[in-house]
């Protein structure tokens, strides 16, 4: 194999595909970047380095336009090679395989690398059939804003999922981790007519997916197939896949309070600020206290043992006044997931969960989103 290719281009694609693979492989090969310079059929080398990762669970793979000379596969560390493209010059990088090593020539640099054995690498599962698209920058926002609320304990793997929920025309994302839950729905555009179904898709790789594929424009097209236990990515060049989560994902519909009593719109940006300041007596995972009157809402948090602070913004209250605590850290997750300048808090009782929506311009609160917090026990 001998190619020349773009240094920009390479260190994208590289990052793209290492940054899905495992950091401890059960086998050295799955830690490894396939990069494939393919030949057309008549004999001659082609136009595009395909660069490709996969560990049985998740797969990526994005094509670059390459000069190639020579055709061929090889298999390199994958985290090694996205260093090395990173550092590299803004030149044209020439890359060749001799025997078992592969040489990375930029301007005057010069890598000598192992290769690993292409014939140990696992073949690529294929996309499942194209179910839908979506634009970009909307999958990018929505997985973004729901994802927050993912649990982290994989010894729970129903809590580290997001939910996607296809009904028609209408795409839903759940997340929750029993602390707190977001949900997010919007149109999209189905192939045709889709059964509604529900799938759970491990959240970190969702999350890795939509940092690329949502800010690159244009839009991401979902891949599902039927019983194949597969969720399938592409956009802008890029593909991706991902193992579902077999796991039952909780009856979370009967959590959404259907009324409420008392409700508070707050300028998201001051609020979050004073949340910031006030936590910092609280110890952690110690509440922040909320204390809602006619026009202002009361922060505070600590006590006279560990020090105390307190805060008061302005706040338009409908309903009873009311004093609720939250944990500040799951709190500031959902004031910074509306996306709004201000935000609608409503709420039941001190005890029972509250709802965070954002609020349009012109003063009405967005039906698309809503994130929903477990408030923490007061004290007696």
């Amino acid at each position: 194999m001998k190619i020349r290719v773009e240094r920009d281009g390479l260190a994208d694609a590289v990052a793209w595909v290492a940054r899905s693979l495992p950091s401890r492989p059960p086998v050295p090969v799955l830690g490894g970047v396939l990069l494939d310079a393919g030949s057309d059929e008549g004999g001659e080398p082609g136009e595009a380095l395909t660069v490709s990762g996969f560990d049985y669970e998740v797969s990526a793979q994005v094509g670059v336009p390459a000069t190639i000379a020579a055709g061929g596969r090889t298999l390199v560390s994958g985290r090694l090679l996205a260093d090395i493209t990173k550092a590299l010059p803004n030149r044209p990088v020439e890359i060749a395989v001799d025997g078992a090593r592969v040489t990375i020539t930029c301007g005057s640099s010069r890598f000598s690398l192992p290769t690993m054995p292409v014939e140990d690498y696992p073949q690529l599962p294929a996309l499942p059939p194209r179910t839908g698209a979506v634009p970009g920058e909307v999958f990018g926002e929505a997985v973004s804003q729901v994802a927050v609320a993912a649990g982290k304990d994989d010894t729970l793997p129903m809590l580290t999922g997001v939910r996607l929920e296809i009904d028609g025309g209408t795409l839903t994302m759940v997340a929750t981790d029993r602390f707190r839950l977001a949900m997010r729905q919007f149109p999209w555009e189905p192939e045709g007519s889709v059964e509604p179904t529900a799938v759970l898709v491990p959240a970190r790789t969702l999350s890795e997916a939509a940092k690329t594929l949502g800010t690159a424009g244009g839009e991401v097209e979902l891949a599902l197939g039927s019983g194949d236990g597969l969720l399938g990515l592409a956009g802008a060049g890029k593909r991706t896949t991902t193992r579902l989560l077999d796991a039952e994902f909780p009856k979370y519909r009967q959590l959404l309070p259907a009324e409420h009593a008392t409700a508070a719109i707050v300028e998201v940006a001051p609020f979050v600020e004073a949340v910031k300041r006030v936590s910092l007596v609280a110890e952690r995972g110690t509440q922040v206290r909320l204390e809602f009157t006619e026009s202002a809402v009361r922060l505070s948090a600590g006590g006279d043992d560990e020090g105390s602070a307190e805060e008061e913004l302005p706040a338009e209250l409908t309903g009873e006044p009311l004093t609720i605590a939250f944990n500040p850290g799951y709190l500031l997750d959902g004031l910074a997931a509306v996306r709004t300048d201000r935000a609608h808090l409503s709420f039941t009782t001190p005890s029972r969960p509250a709802l965070l929506k954002p609020v349009t311009e012109d003063g009405n609160v967005a039906e698309g989103y809503l994130y929903l917090l477990m408030p923490v026990r007061l004290p007696g």
